[in-house]
């Protein structure tokens, strides 16, 4: 599998994973993250699971059409590569809101083995190991938090509107209100999304990053003699980021296009929205 980069940077590893089964899944990870020791986490590409078609293989969404026992089985794979079942999933259900969601072991399950008693979350932090928060994209920006002093955890989904409504500052604030969160203990990860260069969008939306990032417009919006604009929601992510107080070095930015990599990552712009979804998952294995 040959993703291409935006730059050569060593940001995430592709690595191969067998679970107990002998299926061998191929998963994107952040080493900034593994030397937490601290979590498990991943962000799936669309290789290794049994959906077929437009969905091949991989997809992790029960709402496009795809077969449910093809996607339950796609998740009971992803959960072995974290050792867990699918009984340890917790789900967001993504609306493209700035809500966040604190969660515990009683809602393990929620949107694949249980019913949801929630709606409208686009963001979940936990302090409890064991627990996978699990997020879906096929453009959009996922998010991860690690806190490495209190030992707590962050997983958001960010399209434009969550980016331009903050989304990252709204997950540290739910987490330093739910945990005592210090944004200077974080580390980050901006995961694979569309680029700036596949990226583009009408004035309406150009207007809404023009009014909210008054001081970075330059860095995040490049006009085009067709009256739009390429939006770089990376580094608009990265900006709040570090505007919100994390480190710049403790946030690792993406270098993967979902866009560019449409033949591995699920990419609902490049495919028309004839497509799954990929996953981000991050879990605290330590207490």
């Amino acid at each position: 599998m040959e993703l291409k980069k935006k730059n050569e940077k060593e940001i995430l590893q592709l690595v191969e994973c067998e679970i107990e089964t002998g299926e061998k899944i191929p998963l994107l990870r952040y080493p900034l993250l593994e030397k937490t020791g601290l979590v498990e986490h991943c962000f799936t590409t669309r290789m290794g699971g049994v959906s077929e078609g437009i969905f091949s293989s991989m997809n992790l969404s029960f709402t496009r059409g795809d077969d449910e026992k093809a996607v339950k089985e796609n998740f009971r794979r992803i959960a072995g590569t974290f050792g867990k079942s699918c009984n340890d999933f917790v789900f967001t259900d993504q609306t493209h809101t700035t809500n966040v969601r604190k969660v515990t072991k009683e809602d393990l399950g929620k949107g694949i083995t249980k019913e949801r008693d929630y709606a409208d979350i686009d963001g979940l932090i936990t302090n409890e190991p064991g627990i996978i928060l699990s997020t879906f994209f096929a453009d959009c920006v996922p998010l991860y938090f690690v806190d490495t002093k209190n030992k707590a955890i962050g997983m958001s989904h960010s399209g434009w509107r969550g980016t331009v409504n903050r989304m990252g500052k709204v997950t540290i604030d739910a987490m330093t209100e739910a945990y005592g969160t210090n944004p200077k203990d974080l580390i980050c990860a901006i995961g694979p999304s569309i680029c700036v260069d596949c990226y583009e969008v009408s004035f309406d939306v150009a207007e809404a990053f023009m009014e909210a990032f008054k001081d970075n417009t330059d860095e995040i919006l490049y006009a085009k003699e067709n009256g739009k604009y390429q939006l770089n929601l990376w580094r608009a992510n990265e900006l709040i980021l570090l505007e919100a107080g994390v480190r710049k070095e403790n946030i690792a930015t993406t270098n993967l296009c979902t866009s560019c990599n449409e033949k591995y990552l699920f990419s609902h712009r490049a495919s028309h929205g004839k497509r799954g979804n990929l996953g981000g998952f991050l879990m605290l294995n330590v207490s």
